[in-house]
C-alpha cells in the first residue's frame, strides 16, 4: 500500500522517527467520531427492536437487553479510547504481542469445544460469568495484527507459495477447523474472505488467492450436497431459493426469512416510525441480534436503511484512507485489515436480513446485542485510532 520505511519488525538499531511522532500525535477524530455516531444509532435501535423481548424474557423489564448493552458499549468505548490515546499502544507494541495474543485466542478457539456453552444449536461461548465470551470475535483481530506482523518480515517475498500463501492457508484451515467443530460455519466465510483480501493487500499475487477461493467455494459446495457437519447447511440454501415453498423444509425453516423479508417489506419509503415495528413483537426471531437491521427497515423505510449504510460506508471509507496516510506497511495492513473485516460483516449481514444470501449467524457490527462482540469492534476501533496517531 505504501512505501515501508523500516522492514524489520522490530529494528532497535533504527527505530524511525515517524513512530515516535505517531506516539505523540493526535487521532483521526472523523473515524472515532463516525463510530460513536454509528455506535448511538445502533443504540437507538437496539431499545427499538428489543423491548418486547425483553418484557417476555426478562420478568417485564423492558429495558434489560438495552441496559446490559449500554453497560458492555461504556466499557468498549472506554477501551477504544485508552488504546486510542495511551501512548504505549503504538505500532511497535501490537506487533510486539501479536504472535501472543494470536496464539491466546486459538488456545480460546480450542477451548470452546471442552468448556463452551451451547445455545442455538452451537457451541461457540465461554461463560465468564458476567458476559459470555465468544473467542472467535477475538479471534478476527489477533489474526489480523498477527497476519500483519509476518507479512512485514517477509518483505517482498510475499509474491511467493511459500512465503504469501502457505502460512496463511495453513493458520486459515486450523480456524476453520475449530469453527467447524463447534458449528460455527458462517464464521469461516468471513475468516475467508479477511484473509484472502488482506493477501492481495500485502502483495499477493492474484493468482494464488483466486486459487483459495476457488478451493473454499469448492469446500463449500461439498458442504452443502454432503450434508457435513450439519443438515442446516443444506436447508439454508433451500431456504434460500424459495422462503416461501411448499416442501417441508422451507415451511419449517424459512420463518425467520419470511418474517424478515415481511419487516423489510413492510417498511415501505419512510417506514412506520420508531418504535412501531410490529415484527418486533416475538414474530421476528433475533430481532435485536442478527435481524436488528430487519427492523431498521421497517421503522425507517428505505430511506432509513440508505442512512444507516452511509454511515457504515464513510466509516469504512475514512478507515481505508487512513490506511493509504499510514506512513509504515505494519500500519496499513492492520488499519485495512480491521476495516475489511467490518465490510464484510456489514455486507454479510444486510445481504442476510434481504435475503441477498443464505441465512447465516452473522451479527451487524455495533448495532447487533452481544457483550463480547461489541467490546472486541471497539478495541479494533481503537486499535485503527491509534495507529492514525501522527497520519492525519
Amino acid at each position: 500500500m505504501t512505501a515501508e520505511p523500516n522492514n524489520s519488525v522490530f529494528a532497535e538499531d533504527a527505530l524511525p522517527d515517524y513512530r515516535e511522532k505517531a506516539a505523540a500525535g493526535r487521532i483521526d477524530f472523523v473515524f472515532a467520531g463516525f463510530t460513536l455516531l454509528t455506535l448511538a444509532v445502533g443504540l437507538v435501535m437496539l431499545l427499538s427492536a428489543s423491548y418486547a423481548r425483553a418484557f417476555y424474557e426478562d420478568n417485564g423489564s423492558p429495558l434489560g437487553i438495552f441496559i446490559r448493552q449500554l453497560g458492555f458499549s461504556g466499557l468498549g468505548v472506554a477501551a477504544m479510547f485508552a488504546i486510542a490515546l495511551f501512548p504505549k499502544f503504538n505500532e511497535r507494541f501490537f506487533e510486539k504481542w501479536s504472535p501472543i495474543t494470536f496464539f491466546a485466542s486459538l488456545i480460546l478457539l480450542a477451548a470452546v469445544l471442552v468448556i463452551g456453552t451451547s445455545e442455538g444449536g452451537g457451541k461457540r461461548w465461554i461463560n465468564l460469568g458476567f458476559m459470555n465470551l465468544q473467542p472467535s470475535e477475538l479471534v478476527k483481530y489477533t489474526m489480523v495484527l498477527y497476519f500483519a506482523r509476518r507479512m512485514c518480515s517477509v518483505g517482498k517475498k510475499i509474491g511467493t507459495i511459500s512465503k504469501g500463501v502457505a502460512p496463511y492457508v495453513g493458520w486459515l484451515v486450523v480456524i476453520c477447523g475449530l469453527l467447524i467443530a463447534e458449528p460455527h460455519v458462517s464464521a469461516c466465510i468471513i475468516f475467508i474472505a479477511l484473509t484472502g483480501c488482506m493477501m492481495f493487500q500485502a502483495g499477493t499475487r492474484f493468482r494464488y488467492i483466486a486459487i483459495l477461493l476457488i478451493l473454499a467455494s469448492i469446500a463449500a459446495y461439498g458442504m452443502y450436497k454432503t450434508g457435513f457437519p450439519s443438515d442446516y447447511i443444506t436447508e439454508r440454501v433451500i431456504v434460500y431459493q424459495d422462503p416461501w415453498g411448499d416442501s417441508k423444509i422451507a415451511e419449517d425453516k424459512g420463518y425467520q426469512t419470511r418474517q424478515s423479508l415481511i419487516a423489510v417489506g413492510s417498511g415501505g419509503l419512510l417506514g412506520l416510525g420508531l418504535g412501531q415495528s410490529r415484527q418486533k413483537h416475538l414474530y421476528l426471531p433475533e430481532e435485536h441480534n442478527d435481524f436488528i437491521f430487519a427492523i431498521v427497515c421497517e421503522e425507517f423505510g428505505l430511506i432509513g436503511a440508505i442512512i444507516v449504510m452511509l454511515l457504515f460506508g464513510i466509516l469504512i471509507a475514512r478507515g481505508y484512507w487512513l490506511a493509504i496516510k499510514s506512513k509504515s506497511k505494519f500500519s496499513a495492513l492492520v488499519i485495512a485489515g480491521i476495516t475489511t473485516q467490518l465490510g464484510i460483516q456489514v455486507f454479510l449481514n444486510i445481504s442476510v436480513v434481504t435475503n441477498l444470501i443464505p441465512c447465516t449467524g452473522i451479527s451487524l457490527p455495533l448495532f447487533s446485542y452481544g457483550g463480547s462482540a461489541l467490546l472486541c469492534q471497539l478495541g479494533g476501533m481503537g486499535i485503527i485510532l491509534a495507529l492514525s496517531r501522527g497520519t492525519c
